[in-house]
Formats: structure tokens, sequence, C-alpha cells
């Protein structure tokens, strides 16, 4: 019965995805009337100042063309970053296409541009910032001494330790003049205004994108602890382990706090969650005949042992149940395959319902990437690791870290391209309707 399963798998993540879109964020978060910008109950007069939008990350094209669309030509200066292939056309504001994950040169000339724009900014002026997830590798402006290079290699080496997402930015804030809030000093005293897509569990704020307009809590000590706890200081470059060194003994400037007057002028606004993704997701479940519990949207830890409970509670569940879990699974990279969370989970998954004709289950990133794959994710049905075990053991592919092949093998890749939405991830599970 689980091949079946396929299409209403797919409809459920659909549904997600399309609840969380950036452009329907932000006509629902954002109005004007005349020489009026309304923003969540906040009002700028348009008449006054210049109006410059700023923003980066995979969604953030559709948010900019939904801007433009409603702005025009009140837009004075602009640029907005994305990922390679997610950008839009757009007649107002400017488009620039970088790397991600790992950083590259274009988003460092992007970043640059974006910086001079903000502290050419003046009182009377609005910035109005579009934060998605994807946004901290697509605006890599590096600390004084440090390189582009370097950055390149501290995120590859946290991404192959299974260091969290919040971990991976606690770093990229105290080695960038553009996330840890920098954006937003750049800006003071300019009214500034983020409207933000959450990537992160937990929605915090001066997490999602490194939190570029946000106050930051975390410090160099925090810093040193992450990479004492994964054992990360012989293999990163000396420039970052002497910036992270200098600013722990206060010979580099901490990243501004909440207590900084420069946050006096900022409002940020979060428009799009996981939570909104999996109530969407959890009617559409309804919709088809299924009863959707949310399990929780604080996902994280280890995807194959969250993969392995996820099963174990669907066949607990009763029939007709479709679980709903968000959040950010790690993989510790230990072989030499290519995938990514998702993927590796719909493959520890398929090995546990093998058989199980009445249990299956979809495992995908909302933006359409997982890894650095083509592939948002993968299915998980009864008969997926048969048709992998018969070209390849499944298991070794699993423990090589090759879910992307394990799966291309069964034919149970989940490609959707690029969605132009980033709320981290979605996992649905179903088992047979009553």
């Amino acid at each position: 019965m689980s091949e079946p399963f396929r299409s209403d798998l797919t409809a459920i993540f659909q549904a997600g995805v399309a609840a969380v879109s950036p452009d329907q964020a932000i006509l629902s978060h954002l109005h004007t009337d005349g020489d009026r910008l309304c923003i969540c109950g906040r009002n700028y007069d348009l008449s006054q100042g210049h109006v410059i939008v700023l923003g980066a990350g995979k969604g953030a094209a559709p948010m900019a063309m939904a801007l433009e669309n409603m702005l025009g030509g009140r837009i004075d200066n602009s640029l907005v970053v994305v990922k390679y292939d997610h950008g839009l056309p757009l007649e107002h504001i400017k488009l620039a296409e970088a790397a991600h994950p790992v950083p590259d040169e274009a988003g460092a000339n992007a970043t640059r541009q974006m910086l001079q724009l903000a502290q050419a900014a003046g009182p009377e002026d609005i910035v109005i910032c579009l934060i998605t997830g994807g946004a901290s590798a697509l605006t890599p402006a590096p600390v004084s001494g440090v390189t582009l290079n370097d950055l390149r290699a501290l995120t590859l080496a946290m991404l192959d330790c299974g260091a969290t997402i919040h971990e991976i930015n606690t770093l990229r804030k105290h080695l960038s003049q553009f996330s840890g809030g920098r954006l937003a000093q750049a800006a003071a005293p300019a009214k500034v205004v983020a409207l933000i897509v959450s990537d992160v569990v937990g929605d915090n704020l001066d997490v999602i994108a490194s939190g570029p307009t946000a106050p930051d809590d975390s410090t160099f000590d925090d810093c040193m602890k992450i990479i004492a706890h994964y054992g990360l200081a012989e293999s990163l470059p000396e420039t970052v382990m002497s910036h992270l060194q200098q600013g722990c003994i206060g010979k580099q400037p901490e990243t501004p706090k909440s207590a900084n007057p420069v946050f006096d002028n900022v409002q940020m606004e979060l428009v799009a969650t996981n939570s909104l993704a999996l109530e969407a997701a959890a009617a559409q479940a309804r919709n088809l005949g299924y009863t959707p519990q949310i399990l929780t949207t604080c996902m994280t830890g280890n995807a194959e042992n969250r993969a392995r409970e996820l099963v174990a509670q669907l066949r607990n569940a009763p029939a007709g149940t479709c679980l709903l879990a968000g959040g950010e699974c790690t993989v510790q990279i230990t072989g030499q395959g290519k995938g990514g969370r998702n993927q590796h989970m719909a493959l520890a998954a398929s090995l546990l319902l093998e058989g199980e004709s009445s249990l299956a289950a979809l495992f995908a990133g909302t933006d359409g990437t997982d890894g650095p794959t083509d592939a948002a994710g993968g299915f998980a049905l009864s008969q997926t690791a048969a048709r992998i075990r018969s070209q390849a053991s499944p298991d070794a592919l699993l423990h090589n870290n090759n879910s992307y092949e394990a799966l291309a093998l069964a034919g149970d890749l989940f490609i959707t391209g690029p969605t132009r939405t980033n709320v981290m991830d979605m996992a649905i599970l179903v088992s047979g309707k009553p």
C-alpha cells in the first residue's frame, strides 16, 4: 500500500511550503496608504528620506518582487543577494547571485556593496532588510586579517563535524562585519526594518542568518567552547583562531549587544516559520483523510537516530495517522558519499520500513535543496530498501554517507527544484487510512 502514499506525501509537503511563500509573507505583513507604509502595526512616512532595500537568502528574491510590486519607484537604492539559480526578474531592486553553503567572492562583493549602502543611510531613511535562510553563507564579510578562503575552511569544518546551525552562526558572527548585529550598526541612525523568514530551530532572531540586524548575546568565549567541543582547534585556519583568541582577551571588539543604542530604531518581524508550514501541512493531511499530529517544530540531533524514533512512533500510531515534525537534524560525515540530512533520514527509515506496506514517509527540506545536491530529500517506502538492495547494499551506502546514490537507485529521491523559501525541514510519516 505504501507506493500510493507517494502522492499524498507530496501534496502534504507542497501545502506546507505554499504556506510559507516569502511573497505571501510580505503581502500579509505590509500595506501602504498613500505615503504611509504600515509594517506589522508600525507606520513609516515614505515622503521623508530614502527607501533602501537590502536582503539575502534563498527566499529573498520573491520577497523582493513582492516588495517592489508594492513600493515600485519609491525604492531609491537596493541590493539583494540570493543563491545561484534562485533569482527572479526584478525592475526596481538590484539582484546578485552567490554560492551557498560555502561562500564565494560574488557573495563577498555583494556584501561589501550592501554595507556601503547601509553606511550611507541617514536618520530620515528607512532600510528594509529581507532575510531568509541561507543568508549567512551568502553574505561573507570577513573581519580584518581573515580571508574568504579562511571562512570557507571554517564552514566546511563545521559542516563536516555535525555542528548545529546555532553553533556555526556563533562563529560566523564573530568573524563578520555584516552578521551579529553589524548590519544594523552600519545603518544607524537610519530606521531599520527586518522582515525575516526563519530557518532555525526556536526562531531565534539572533541566529537566523547569523542575525545581521539583531543584538548578539553570544561571545568570543562561546566560540572557543564550540571549537573545543568538536576538537577543531588544530584544523581551523590560524587567522581564525588568532582573531577569536584576541577577542577573548578584549583585543577585538565584541558583537553589539542588546543594550547598544544602534538597535533603538530597529524593527524585526518574523513573517514565516516552520510552525506555519506544519500547520498548513496538517490541514492538507486532514483533507486527505488522515488524522494529523504535529510532534515538534524543534527536531534536532543525529538524523539517523531521529529517523528511527519517528518510525517507532508511526508503528505505534493508529491507522490513518499523519505524523509531522519540523526542525533541522545533523549528519556527522564519516564516509565519502553524497547526500544531505533529509536523504540520510529517508535512507535510514527505509531500512526500517522495508516490507511495511501500510507505512510510508517523506523527509525534505522546504528550500528544495538538501545538502550539496539537487534533491529536496527522499521517500522511505516499503519497497525503497529492496529496490536499492537489488543493485547495492543500502546499509553500506548509509554508512558511507551516500544516501543520494541509494535513493537514486530506488527512484525515491524527492526533487522539487528551488522553492525560494526556507523554514528548515519537514518529516511527514503516514500510516494506512482506516
